[in-house]
């Protein structure tokens, strides 16, 4: 089969930052499904990967690296029992195996659902990953209860972002919650409202902004963008037995002694550790993910694609890897094959 991957990890404009190159085709193990791959998108734990995997090295196999994608199965395993040969699915994989960078990836089904139907493959799978996160933060991490909770403030520390996009859409539609997000360009502000934010203030000058509209303290916070900068600032603005929540990565120890007096909770969200350990509750993805389907069918909530690339090539990959390490992207990046 043909994939893309890498050898060595380099910037992102050399040569042979990412490459083609033909591979077996795996194999799929008992509970694995075997996906002939239509597309897939990218998301910032692509080229934090491809940065650091291979770094002052050359491998002597390259690395297929990807976390979302949309495809047909073509054969299953022997204690498989969720889908069938023929199946359209959508899914973000497991960290700790062979990405979706190429024409096939076994995967296993627990952590897999039903492509909607009335979406494009590009369109469909630019939420698998981010839609994810945003479902295990908000309703398994955070534990919003959309019957006793709807109503209640969050804000959302990067909103304009894949996974902000979709959380925005979650909080609102599903949680009933009054959603608060920052973006500070004119067309990341035009974005957040049209996935539903009640209020886009900017992260500049967020306290001033958050409590000039109103909001002395809010509920709950999501930080997508850097915990540790945005550390006292969220502090200050949790209500008393709030809850904050974080994917981000700290390079700096976080002084959780700051909520200590408010009686604040605190939660880490990583989508990927239900597969990396194997979970009891490893089957749970599969059940968000088909949730989602049916949320995208019905048009509860909509995809968050903003640009798509055709072709399963390098040089599709570079300009997606150069998109999303800028910083600016808005919505998602797709790669249909």
């Amino acid at each position: 089969m043909k994939a893309v991957g890498f050898k060595t990890s380099l910037p992102i404009n050399e040569v042979d930052s990412f490459i083609e190159f033909e591979t077996l085709k795996p194999v799929p193990g008992s509970l694995d499904l075997l996906v002939k791959v239509e597309a897939v998108s990218v998301n910032p734990v692509d080229f934090k990967r491809r940065q650091n995997m291979a770094k002052d090295q050359v491998l002597a196999m390259p690395i297929i690296i990807g976390w979302d994608a949309v495809g047909i199965v073509e054969s299953v395993g022997e204690k498989v029992s969720l889908f069938n040969t023929g199946d359209k699915v959508f899914y973000a994989g497991d960290i700790s195996k062979q990405g979706s960078n190429a024409e096939y990836q076994v995967v296993d089904e627990r952590i897999v659902g039903k492509c909607p139907v009335n979406l494009s493959v590009e369109e469909s799978v630019a939420i698998p990953l981010t839609g994810l996160t945003a479902w295990e933060i908000l309703f398994d991490r955070v534990r919003i209860n959309p019957e006793k909770d709807k109503g209640k403030s969050i804000l959302i520390i990067g909103g304009a972002g894949g996974v902000g996009s979709i959380a925005i859409q979650l909080a609102k539609k599903v949680a009933g919650l009054k959603v608060i997000t920052t973006a500070s360009r004119p067309e990341s502000v035009e974005w957040c409202r049209k996935q539903g934010a009640d209020l886009v203030v900017n992260h500049n000058n967020l306290i001033n902004e958050v409590r000039e509209a109103g909001f002395q303290n809010v509920d709950y916070i999501l930080d997508f963008v850097d915990a540790y900068s945005y550390w006292d600032t969220m502090a200050e603005l949790i209500k008393p037995q709030g809850h904050i929540a974080s994917i981000t990565d700290s390079i700096e120890p976080i002084a959780l002694i700051k909520l200590k007096s408010k009686s604040v909770s605190f939660s880490w969200e990583l989508m990927f550790t239900r597969s990396m350990y194997e979970t009891e509750d490893m089957i749970q993805q599969h059940h968000i993910l088909n949730k989602l389907s049916e949320l995208l069918d019905n048009k509860t909530i909509k995809t968050t694609l903003n640009k798509t690339f055709i072709g399963l090539t390098a040089s599709n990959f570079k300009q997606a890897h150069e998109l999303l390490e800028s910083g600016k992207t808005i919505g998602k990046i797709a790669i249909k094959f």
